[in-house]
């Protein structure tokens, strides 16, 4: 492992990112760790300081972000790999989730996720080489009902990054986009703030939450193997764009691949009728 690569990562004070963090500093690399609350992190990291940078940090902010990005070259020389790990979410219907509500999920998942890309590729491009991990989720493959904010958000990171594999290939950078199940992290250790400040009793979001709740704790992914195999990931030569991390992950993306197949076949006729007939395809448009 090129252990000489720097690394700037996103929520890293806890979950996913912190654990990252952690695995990467014990291997000797040289990290950027940022937070809303940086001092989150110091209180947390006792060891290998001298190859950590802690940053204070708003994804929201374009601003910010450049400032931390430009921040870690001038601090360690280089850039090489970015993490997107930053994540929001709260649970409510469409009808019930207020403007503000919606749009914070998708200021930190998507805008956040595509500042931190527009300020590190400059550099990446610059280089020929660099490695992009977005995180995003099951439920950027499938949508589950008092969720659609959070589903938005981390569909569109899949087709963000998608679309980014496609543009810096040319330039060596590499691009996964990551979607992992449940994993035993913080993510769901939250009071009220998990769910939008309006109600509808019929959507029964409640339910939801209740079950969120009573996993919490119970989550089958260990978030260690995981960002152990991100870290082993970024040595690969030909890493994949998509990559599911967990065995529900992988069988509930399977499940949804296959009814909508189902689904498409059984609707093939009508999505197959819309052409224009044989003798009007070579007439000239009217206006």
């Amino acid at each position: 492992m090129d252990t000489k690569k720097v690394w700037f990562v996103t929520g890293a004070s806890k979950g996913l990112g912190l654990s990252l963090i952690k695995q990467l500093l014990q291997a000797g690399y040289k990290v950027a760790a940022t937070s809303r609350k940086a001092h989150d992190i110091d209180a947390v990291i006792n060891d290998h300081k001298e190859n950590l940078l802690v940053l204070t940090v708003d994804i929201t902010s374009e601003n910010s972000v450049d400032d931390a990005v430009a921040k870690t070259i001038a601090h360690f020389g280089r850039l090489d790999v970015i993490v997107n790990n930053a994540g929001y979410s709260i649970y409510g219907s469409v009808e019930v989730l207020t403007n503000e509500e919606f749009r914070k999920t998708i200021d930190v998942n998507l805008f956040g996720t595509v500042n931190v890309i527009r300020a590190a590729m400059p550099y990446f491009r610059k280089q020929r080489s660099g490695y992009v991990f977005n995180i995003s989720s099951v439920a950027g493959y499938k949508g589950f009902g008092n969720s659609p904010s959070y589903a938005a958000g981390k569909f569109a990171v899949i087709g963000l990054s998608e679309s980014l594999a496609e543009e810096v290939k040319q330039f060596g950078v590499k691009v996964t986009v990551v979607a992992p199940g449940f994993f035993r992290t913080s993510f769901l250790d939250k009071g009220e703030e998990l769910v939008s400040k309006n109600t509808i009793e019929e959507y029964q979001v409640e339910g939801l939450v209740d079950r969120l709740r009573a996993m919490n704790g119970k989550q089958p992914g260990d978030p260690e193997k995981l960002v152990a195999a991100l870290i082993k990931l970024s040595n690969e030569q030909n890493p994949p764009v998509h990559l599911l991390m967990g065995p529900d992950a992988y069988q509930i993306v399977m499940q949804k691949r296959n009814a909508e197949q189902e689904e498409f076949e059984a609707w093939k006729e009508l999505t197959l009728s819309t052409d224009l007939d044989e003798h009007q395809k070579g007439a000239s448009p009217k206006f």
